[in-house]
């Protein structure tokens, strides 16, 4: 029996399924799908009311004003190459690209530093000699881009060798910690804080081995795909996946919560979108004990603090660049956001002050205004934490805010908070806030789970890992369940969807 009552209604419609898959995000449906192209009956449960883990948008602060729950922005999605071969549109999917995908405030006359689309306009803004290393560090990787995405979005593996000298230059770079590749490859502050506002999307103080790696990436997806929002926000995503998987037979079931593998339906294979814990309490009859200590070892990474405001007008921003941005980066110099970082991405309980902390702020009402009332505006930022960080950083943030943006708090006409501890309850895989599926430190980028060539596999040949605990880690792509569905696919199944021929 479930651990949850499941109404009749919503009882598995089968006794027997090719997979089942735990877990409703990006990822556990992107698993679900590329198991059900194959012709495998899926079913998929979930244990929130409803599906997308990170991906859910709701009126959280006023009526009409409809907020992204966690991710909001997405330059992986729009790159991910499992995503890009669904016919997401036809779901009711349409990505939408704001005039200018990132800007970066600073201090004094609305100075701004701001990632355009196109890597030249990028780079004549950042002066000449900053402009020269901006094009050197990113035009050979633009170049590639699509194959070089493709081959960072999956384990780790060689190249194949036309792609051997691109994935070269982006390793000898990405393997920096981004204070060093900053201040070694740029002169000016401008082009200094862009890249660090870029890397510290790794979740990790600045001066950390491979904190370059998000940066090179991020800057690379806004010069490819963009930096675009789902239209109508994050869920819609969400419901064009789900549609997807149905349309090819799938099934989802939400409201169920599994504690036991012994609950779900018999099934050739077993895929989990859930934290290696989790996959070690519901499979801990069936796995050994040397690999449920690996998964239990499993080190979750720092969190994070989030607003969502409801505003009666665009935030004020001084810089005009940043008016026009979809995303903004709240933190000044790269000295300021290093010192931010080094206090939010502490693994371990703080009482320090983040009196200035680095904010990721989201403004899709920018070019999705169907979001907010006629008039209105919505926005979110968060910033870094410790894990578990009980305090209230909703005045730290606003300053910060206030600070580029004067007369910002006078446009608020409601807020919303989440916690560290409201993301974990939001959501299971949220392990004390972190939103990356892990701590991102260098051992855990090469051991996501555990070192294995091949780690979405299980010792039992019938149980999978596909969430962001695997590589590639955090972002709402659906690679790590894309790659762990094809392992499954390869062994074969004897439980076929009826619909497929």
């Amino acid at each position: 029996m479930p651990s949850v009552p499941i109404p009749p209604r919503d009882r598995p419609a089968r006794d027997r399924y090719g997979a089942v898959v735990v877990g409703s995000g990006p990822n556990g449906l992107a698993a679900a799908i590329r198991l059900a192209q194959e012709g495998r009956s899926v079913l998929v449960v979930e244990a929130a009311p409803e599906a997308g883990g990170g991906a859910r948008t709701a009126e959280r602060t006023l009526p009409g004003y409809r907020h992204d729950i966690c991710s909001a922005v997405h330059p992986m999605g729009v790159a991910s190459p499992f995503f890009r071969t669904l016919p997401l549109t036809e779901h009711g999917l349409r990505w939408v690209h704001p005039e200018v995908p990132l800007a970066h405030p600073l201090d004094g006359g609305g100075g701004c530093a701001a990632m355009l689309r196109g890597l030249d306009a990028t780079a004549e803004l950042l002066g000449v000699r900053d402009g020269r290393a901006y094009r050197r560090t990113f035009a050979p990787l633009v170049e590639r881009g699509e194959a070089l995405f493709a081959k960072l979005l999956g384990p780790l593996r060689p190249p194949p060798p036309a792609l051997l000298p691109t994935f070269v230059r982006f390793g000898l770079d990405a393997a920096r910690p981004a204070t060093w590749l900053a201040r070694m490859r740029f002169r000016g502050e401008a082009a200094r804080a862009l890249f660090a506002g870029h890397a510290a999307h790794s979740i990790m103080p600045l001066e950390s081995p491979f904190t370059s790696a998000i940066g090179l990436m991020l800057n690379l997806a806004g010069h490819t795909g963009g930096w675009p929002v789902a239209e109508g926000g994050s869920g819609a995503l969400t419901a064009a996946l789900v549609a997807h998987l149905r349309s090819l037979g799938g099934e989802l079931i939400c409201g169920w919560r599994v504690e036991h593998l012994s609950e779900l339906p018999a099934a050739d294979h077993y895929l989990f979108d859930t934290t290696p814990g989790a996959l070690a309490s519901i499979c801990r009859d069936r796995l050994p004990a040397r690999y449920l200590r690996k998964l239990r070892r499993f080190r979750h990474g720092p969190g994070v603090f989030k607003i969502d405001w409801a505003l009666r007008g665009p935030i004020p921003w001084k810089a005009e660049l940043a008016r026009k941005a979809g995303t903004v980066h709240v933190g000044g110099t790269l000295a300021e956001i290093a010192a931010s970082e080094r206090i939010g991405c502490a693994t371990k309980p703080s009482n320090t002050a983040i009196e200035r902390p680095f904010v990721l702020l989201a403004q899709p009402t920018v070019c999705d205004p169907a979001r907010a009332p006629a008039g209105g505006q919505i926005a979110w930022g968060y910033c870094h934490v410790p894990p578990g960080d009980p305090r209230d950083h909703t005045a730290a943030i606003e300053a910060q805010v206030e600070r580029f943006a004067p007369g910002f708090l006078d446009l608020v006409e409601a807020r919303a908070t989440m916690s560290p501890a409201d993301y974990q309850a939001h959501n299971a895989n949220l392990v004390g806030g972190d939103v990356a599926g892990g701590l991102n430190s260098w051992r855990q980028l090469f051991a996501r789970p555990v070192a294995s060539p091949t780690p979405y596999r299980t010792p039992a040949p019938d149980i999978f890992l596909c969430s962001s605990s695997t590589p590639p880690g955090g972002g709402v792509h659906g690679m790590c369940g894309f790659h762990a569905a094809e392992l499954a696919a390869r062994q074969g199944s004897s439980s076929k969807c009826p619909s497929s021929k």
